[in-house]
């Protein structure tokens, strides 16, 4: 017969699978401090030797680590998805930030379209939440503010797809997106027509979330990023240009 006897599972192994789970689904997000030791077995109603038991599992497997003095983080599980060479190869090649958007492009728009069929209501929630902080720091025009919003509103809409692995996969592309690696996004937000365009391009893609129109959603998702393919390649142009200018100029000066 197949079966076998039921054995009653440790609490240090229940303790794993419930971090294990929220690191998997991104709800614990990589450099997080989890609460202090006392609050944590108090809200999983377990003794200190079973969680330091769990907590030493996950660290010895890499998944959180342990600062002196400063508590428990979840570790930077993203950081080995590219070599450092790899990103130094993104950074000095062209070629590769238009790859970058539209990689972008194609998989983004699968998730604003599966995030308006699978998505809950609160997933919703999430994302409108975080467009109605982008119409506020649209107001007080602060790049920097708006560029980290946008970052977190593609983001939310991935969590809202429930692909586990497109989740992980696309949060570490997005880390090379805060950290410059393909282009300077405030660049997108400092000139006040293109700020009002994607804040509206945002509030379309937000719009037909909300109303499950999965069809609209992907479409919203995939105009806003062509206007952000084509308004990086006319910046680009432009700095090229001006660096010619420059050059004429500076010879004219010698003359």
């Amino acid at each position: 017969m197949p079966f076998e006897p039921v054995q009653q599972e440790k609490l240090s192994h229940s303790v794993i699978r419930q971090i294990e789970g929220l690191i998997l689904r991104g709800i614990l997000r990589p450099g997080e401090r989890l609460p202090s030791e006392r609050e944590l077995s108090e809200k999983m109603h377990v003794s200190r030797p079973s969680l330091r038991e769990a907590l030493g599992d996950l660290q010895d497997r890499g998944l959180l680590t342990s600062k002196a003095g400063a508590g428990v983080y979840v570790a930077d599980v993203l950081g080995s998805a590219f070599a450092p060479a790899l990103v130094n190869l993104f950074s000095n090649h062209d070629d590769a930030v238009f790859d970058y958007i539209s990689f972008r492009r194609d998989m983004e728009g699968l998730a604003a379209e599966r995030a308006a069929k699978l998505g809950s209501d609160t997933d919703l929630k999430v994302i409108d939440t975080i467009f109605q902080k982008m119409e506020a720091a649209h107001k007080k025009r602060n790049p920097a503010t708006e560029a980290h919003l946008d970052a977190d509103f593609h983001l939310s809409i991935i969590e809202a797809s429930h692909n586990i692995i497109m989740l992980h996969m696309m949060r570490s592309m997005y880390e090379l997106l805060r950290e410059g690696v393909f282009y300077n996004r405030t660049i997108m937000f400092r000139q006040r027509t293109t700020r009002d365009t994607l804040l509206d391009q945002h509030r379309q893609i937000n719009l037909a979330l909300q109303k499950r129109d999965a069809d609209a959603a992907r479409a919203a998702v995939e105009a806003h990023l062509n206007f952000v393919e084509t308004a990086l390649f006319s910046h680009q142009k432009s700095e090229r240009n001006e660096g010619y200018a420059q050059k004429r100029f500076d010879h004219e000066m010698r003359r």
